[in-house]
This record gives C-alpha cells, structure tokens and sequence, in this order.
C-alpha cells in the first residue's frame, strides 16, 4: 500500500499551480518541438534547462518530462497530414499513417495515435509506479563496483545498438569521455586539461555541449536544405471517430505496442525509436491483413505510436531508481537534476519524495492535457509549419547563445557552444549520431568516482572487483546481450540454409 501513499503525496505535489503550469507549458513545447522536424526532445531540453534555474527541482524535473514525452504525440500529426515526421520516433508513423489520410481517413488516424499514446502512456506510468521503486530498494545494496558495472555495460549496450557502426558510436562514447576528464580529477584534486585556465576547472558543462551538438548543429543542417514544406491534407473535428472495425483492430495493437515499448524502453540505447519498429514488424506478422501494411492498415499507426510512448515512460525507470541515464534525453534529465543539486539514484525515492511522486504524477496529468490539446488543435499545431524557418533558426541561436552564457556567466561556455556546435554539425554531415557523446560526456565522471571510490574498496585489486556477485552479474548481462544479436542472425542463416 505504499505506492498508494507516494502517488497519492505525488498529486498533492503535482496539482499546485507552478507545477500545473510547469507541466502545461512542458507538454505544450513538446508537442510543438514534436510538429517541427528536427530540433527533438534532447535538443528542446537542453535549450530549456537554463529556465528551469529559478524554479525547484521538483518543478523543473516536471517541465523538462513533460517536454520529452509530448514531443512523442507531437511527432505522429506531421507524419500523418504531411508524410514528413516531426520527430525521428514517428518515422514508422508515416508508412500507414499517410495512406490513410490520403484515403480520407487522416482523422481516425490521428484518434488512433492519441488514443494509443494516451492509453501507453498511462499503462507505462502505472508500471513506473511499481518497477521504479522495488528496483531503487534492490539498488541499495548496490556498492561503487557495482553502480561503475551497470554504466561500463550501458554505455557498450548503446555503442552497440545505438548505431549501424559501431566503430562510429564506440568514437563518439570516447570523444565524450574524453571531454568528461576535463576539469579537477577526483582523487588528487590535480587540474586536467584546463590549460591552466580556472574556469576549466569545473570542467566542460553539459548545457553548452548539448546546445552546441543539438541547437547550433541543426541550424546549420537546416540552413543547407531549399525543400520547402507540402501541403498539409485538412481534417475536420467531426472526422475524428474511427469506425467501430478500426477501434477493434487498433486497441489490441495498442495493448502489444505498450507492452513492447516498455520492454525496449528498460535497455540502453534509442529505446524510443527502436520500439516502433519492434512494434510495427510484430503487428505486420500478427495481423490478419498483412497485405495491407503500407498501404494505410490502422494497427500500422497504434502499434508503434503506443510504442514509442510507453518506451518514453519506462526510460525514467533506470533514471529515476538507479541515476543511470539510458538515453541522450534521459542523460540532459540527469544533467537537470544534478544542476539543482539533487543527487540522482535509488535514495531519490526516500529522500526527494516530492521529485520521485510529483513527476510520476505529472506524467499521468500530462498525458490527459495531451490527449486534450492533439486532437481539437490539430490544425493550430500544422500552422506552426508555415512559420519562415529563418526566423525560428535565428530564434534558437539566440536562445542557444543566452543560455549558454546564463550558465556561469561564462564567455567560455559561449566559445565551447560555438566549438561544439561546428563540430556537431561535420560530425553529422558524415553522419555520426550525437546521443552517445552526451552520455559519455555525462556518465564519464560519474564513472571515474565509482572506479575510484571501487579501487580504494578492494586496495587497487581490481579481480576483486571484477568478481563481486553483483558485478560479475552485470557484467555477464552485458556479455550476453552484445552477443545475442550475433546468436540471432547465425540462428536465422541456419534456418535459411535449411
């Protein structure tokens, strides 16, 4: 009956005005961050955190969620009406969900992707409710060897599944530990890498990194491009009902796309993206009418956009039990987190009861305010399209340069935007993803306290750490499942061969 008492305590935390209000603009710019293709959740959150400075950390932690996880409706509108995805979760949207709209049914599909979010949503909260703190009370016996074991393995799981090459992701991994040494090291208290400045001893921040490789990097991508947008296909109020035979097809694949994404969500790497296509290719092959995917099948569209939701739910799982972001937006949370002081891990829950309820909260009063504003405002959101995007690219600069500068007062900050910014923008032109720099960049020093804190544990013995039940463990989890796609494909040429 606890969970009863904490969620309880969380509505009473969530339903005061600031929060209420931190929530609605949250889910509003996340809609709006999802319509408008390109910037994405991560990217809106880091130009965001700067804001959240005057607010509590229960407040600002409600704000940057309610971004993350309205960015995933936002994100299905365009790719239905336009065939153009807001958001690179709503790609698999765009196979059945065009079709549909083409064929005058681009309102139910649009229900259906609400519906189906909404729906995702609130089953994946509810599962956050009772996952998230029995794994915090397991977490506890967890000691430094084995917080270092459970990232060490995160971050080669998302090197792996996070990119077609992993050479490439195992660069950027580096790259952004490289830029986590900067600074004072842990143990001596000896100055790294600041070229004896002092402002580099703090070392290199996140808000600027994130900033740079998100913000100032899609403006120059997106400066380069001269296609304008299509014509947005018109749904009327009144065509938002789907037929009796579409709800019946569509609510199981919404139950399945709930289920799938929040498994996928509990494993590092694009979880959010990942669960669409897990989703759509389970519906393809459970489905009656496989003949109709692609050409407007409404399972199609419930599938993946229930997946995506529910995949945004479970990734505050490990963020909010353990600290451990597994994601480059849940790793800019925990960059949130860590800037109003709150230290992030399974004493969360005991000690900032009010961020740990008020958030899960949050999330079901959000998901009701998106279910809300998707549907009735429909064409409002598609306007937003028509906006000249010179004068939004020129907004985000500008916002881009404030925000990095309001951090610490620092012109550096400002440079290391710039710097990053430009790097971001030739890294992603030869098409390297940014998502596992930042969660180098964030999980690096992390990481090296643990493995320090772990070293003095077992006086420099490192087989000893090694060996500990749980890490050992751990790291036979990792083992097994970088090995698993491997095992996959032989079992699939045996098969084939036979």
């Amino acid at each position: 009956m606890e969970f009863i008492h904490g969620i309880t305590y969380g509505f009473s935390v969530a339903l005061t005005f600031n929060n209420l209000l931190a929530c609605f603009i949250g889910v509003v710019i996340g809609t709006i961050v999802g319509v408008l293709p390109g910037i994405g959740p991560t990217g809106a959150m880091a130009l965001l955190l700067p804001v959240t400075f005057g607010q509590n950390p229960a407040t600002a932690l409600i704000m940057l969620a309610g971004i993350y996880y309205g960015t995933m409706y936002g994100g299905s509108t365009t790719s239905i009406l336009l065939n153009v995805p807001g958001e690179a979760t709503s790609v698999v949207t765009c196979i059945d969900g065009y079709q549909m709209a083409r064929k005058g049914r681009g309102g139910a599909a649009l229900a259906v992707a609400a519906v189906g979010s909404f729906i995702a949503g609130t089953l994946g909260n509810v599962a956050l409710m009772f996952f998230a703190p029995f794994l915090a009370d397991q977490a506890i016996k967890f000691g430094p060897p084995e917080y270092f074991a459970v990232m060490l393995v995160g971050l080669v799981l998302l090197s792996r599944i996070g990119e077609e090459s992993v050479i490439r992701s195992f660069i950027m991994v580096c790259l952004g530990l490289a830029l986590g040494t900067v600074g004072m090291e842990i143990a001596s208290g000896t100055s790294r890498f600041t070229f004896d400045r002092i402002d580099l001893s703090k070392g290199i921040g996140l808000i600027p990194v994130a900033m740079g490789l998100y913000g100032i990097s899609e403006v120059l991508m997106i400066a380069e491009q001269i296609t304008g947008i299509s014509s947005v296909i018109k749904v009327k109020l009144r065509e938002l009902f789907p037929t009796r035979a579409e709800w019946r097809r569509a609510t199981p694949a919404m139950l399945r796309g709930s289920g799938v994404g929040f498994g996928v969500g509990l494993i590092p790497g694009p979880a959010t993206i990942l669960s669409t296509f897990y989703s759509y290719v389970l519906e393809k092959r459970l489905s009656q009418h496989p003949e109709e995917f692609g050409k407007g099948a409404i399972e199609g569209v419930a599938g993946p956009e229930a997946a995506n939701n529910s995949a945004s739910v479970a990734v505050m799982v490990p963020l909010l039990a353990l600290g451990i972001p597994f994601g480059a937006a849940a790793a800019v949370l925990l960059g949130g987190l860590m800037i109003h002081g709150v230290q992030p891990g399974p004493l969360l829950i005991t000690k900032n009861p009010d961020i740990f309820w008020g958030v899960v909260a949050s999330m079901y009063i959000g998901n009701v305010m998106l279910l809300v504003l998707n549907l009735p405002m429909v064409g409002v959101f598609t306007s937003i399209l028509r906006i000249p995007q010179h004068f939004l690219m020129a907004l985000i600069l500008i916002f881009c340069v404030i925000g990095a500068y309001s951090v610490d007062n620092s012109v550096l900050d400002v440079w290391i935007l710039i710097g990053t910014g430009i790097i971001g923008y030739l890294l992603r032109k030869v098409g390297f993803n940014m998502a596992p720099l930042i969660l180098g960049l964030v999980l690096g020093p992390m990481m090296e306290e643990k493995f320090v804190s772990s070293l003095m544990m077992t006086r420099g013995n490192v087989l000893e750490l090694l060996f500990r039940p749980l890490t050992a463990s751990i790291f036979a989890f990792g083992i097994v499942m970088l090995g698993l796609p491997q095992l996959i494909k032989m079992i699939r040429r045996k098969g084939k061969k036979s």
